[in-house]
């Protein structure tokens, strides 16, 4: 097959040095051949003329703003030329189909596939539920049985109230005949029949009104019943033709295995796929390439436009690859290729011996490196907790509080569970200072201030968070500028709650500062480190009382 949406490099001359093996996809940073594809690529979206789509980027642009990952896989071609494919995530100005990308592994947008046919029966079943559920005879069956109850209701309370005054009347008429022996019993048993008749009555006139809303409740229970069966029947429909599409989608790899979405998430333990699998850049860009024998050689997502309100993507950006959706996936279509290593699995750092800071028989103050877990991850054991467990194998270390990977600084441990219990009080009650030293890319005008923005994890790209005020926990933030360093801030952060990556989203998301932390490689631009440090911590010390306060200066 003639691979039409192969493209040619603009410069033939690439720069020297042709990766040795394929890009690890969700933590890289770009091959130059990767960048010079992405610079051609956004060279043409600034000039095309081929579609309209809001990208936010022109104030006068007409319709949704909605930003869109791009991808671009540099490949050699069988005749040995090198170019590259381009590709979207989703869908681009509505359709799957553009000139210069890349298709859908599967076009649910096919007028001719089953899809289409059967959303318009879907659509017919939503018509019809939405009709019946706000149809007029509903509506009237609803308000008639309202006008029933409460008539009755009227009627009920006039008997009871006739009860209870027919009741004190009897009450009375007792009070007359006690101590006439000689008519007091039949006096008695008269009152008492009349109120077991009136009991009687108000028996039956329950039960008549019961068996007068039985009709107007059967015709409402009909009604909704019918609404019920059909939205069983379209959750059904819609159940089945999601699944026949999770099975359209099938995935070749380097080795030309294929794989539907269905067989590679089961293997995940999952019963389907979630939603929007298989739509993302880098899969269609693979599965392009193995098709038409094109041999893949690096590849890189960029982000092109105004960024979503609940996560954090800048303009011309790189990002890797989401973990949720494509992790599953491109586990399946890497195979056969030789792949960079996943430097997730190792730890970046390796001290030699950990920076003690200080210590008594209470508690250690310890300077953690960045790059250097604080406790046991999934795939990395070495980290502070484990370190601080060598150096007292009599003794039973905790730490008190955690940091980031990638943040360096001061972190606290206790060496015995009474004083892990103190310390630890102090920071669940928020007594304990903090502070942060960081050094963001741009600029930052406000002098101080404070951040709200509440967090939650982005489920299919762990462990990335999102902005959510819907389902995220409080997270706040006070902050100092306390100087600009060659356009770039240097700030001093309060955290007055501890939220994962809190400070990094905080600085870096639009409705905080909007300037990311210097080599943030989930929010930012990686770069040697992750400029974001630990510098002091102030605590009452468990067994004295006394405050105590660390300070250590940041490393950049």
């Amino acid at each position: 097959m003639n691979p039409d949406k192969f493209i040619r490099f603009s410069n033939t001359l690439l720069p020297e040095n042709r990766p040795d093996v394929f890009t690890f996809p969700f933590y890289y940073t770009p091959h130059p051949w990767a960048i010079q594809a992405s610079v051609q690529l956004q060279n043409y979206l600034e000039q095309q003329q081929d579609f309209k789509h809001n990208f936010g980027l022109d104030d006068g642009a007409e319709g949704l703003v909605i930003g869109k990952m791009f991808g671009v896989l540099v490949c050699e071609h069988p005749s040995g030329e090198i170019g590259f494919l381009a590709g979207f995530s989703g869908k681009l100005a509505n359709s799957n189909h553009h000139q210069l990308f890349v298709p859908p592994v599967y076009d649910v947008l096919d007028d001719q596939g089953f899809f289409r046919k059967e959303e318009v029966l879907v659509n017919d079943l939503t018509l019809e539920i939405e009709q019946l559920e706000q149809s007029d005879q509903l509506a009237r069956l609803k308000a008639d049985l309202h006008e029933y109850h409460t008539e009755m209701e009227h009627v009920l309370n006039q008997l009871k109230s006739q009860i209870k005054s027919n009741k004190q009347k009897r009450a009375e008429i007792r009070q007359v005949f006690q101590g006439k022996e000689d008519q007091f019993q039949d006096v008695m048993a008269q009152l008492s029949q009349l109120s077991v008749v009136e009991q009687l009555g108000l028996k039956r006139l329950k039960e008549q009104i019961k068996n007068g809303a039985i009709s107007f409740e059967k015709s409402i229970d009909n009604h909704v019943s019918r609404v019920n069966q059909l939205k069983l029947k379209r959750g059904e429909m819609s159940a089945d033709i999601q699944r026949r599409i999770f099975n359209e989608y099938v995935f070749l790899n380097a080795r030309g295995e294929e794989k539907s979405l269905m067989d590679i998430f089961g293997a995940f333990g999952l019963e389907r796929p979630p939603a929007g699998a298989g739509e993302c850049a880098a899969p269609k860009l693979l599965h392009y390439a193995y098709r038409h024998d094109l041999k893949p050689i690096c590849m890189a997502e960029f982000w092109w436009g105004a960024p979503p309100l609940s996560e954090i993507r800048k303009h011309r950006d790189y990002y890797p690859s989401c973990r949720g959706k494509c992790e599953p996936i491109l586990g399946h279509m890497l195979q056969g290729l030789e792949v960079e290593e996943n430097p997730l699995l190792k730890s970046s750092s390796d001290p030699n011996e950990l920076d003690m800071v200080y210590e008594d028989e209470d508690l250690v103050v310890v300077n953690k490196p960045a790059e250097f877990l604080s406790v046991p991850g999934k795939t990395i054991q070495d980290c502070v907790q484990k370190r601080l467990e060598q150096r007292y194998p009599d003794l039973s270390p905790l730490l008190v509080h955690r940091l980031d990977m990638s943040t360096s600084g001061i972190l606290l441990a206790a060496k015995h569970m009474e004083s892990h219990k103190f310390l630890q009080r102090q920071f669940i009650t928020r007594t304990v200072e903090k502070r942060y030293v960081a050094l963001l890319e741009g600029v930052v005008k406000q002098t101080s201030g404070r951040i709200e923005l509440p967090l939650r994890v982005d489920l299919d790209d762990r462990p990335r968070q999102l902005v959510c005020y819907e389902h995220g926990k409080p997270a706040k933030t006070r902050f100092e500028r306390i100087a600009v360093e060659s356009g770039r801030t240097r700030v001093y952060f309060y955290p007055e709650t501890g939220r994962t990556h809190q400070l990094r989203v905080h600085a870096a998301h639009t409705l905080g500062l909007s300037q990311p932390i210097v080599g943030d490689d989930l929010y930012g631009t990686k770069s040697n480190r992750l400029h974001l440090h630990a510098e002091m911590l102030t605590f009452v010390h468990p067994r004295t009382r006394e405050v105590m306060t660390f300070q250590i200066d940041a490393p950049f």
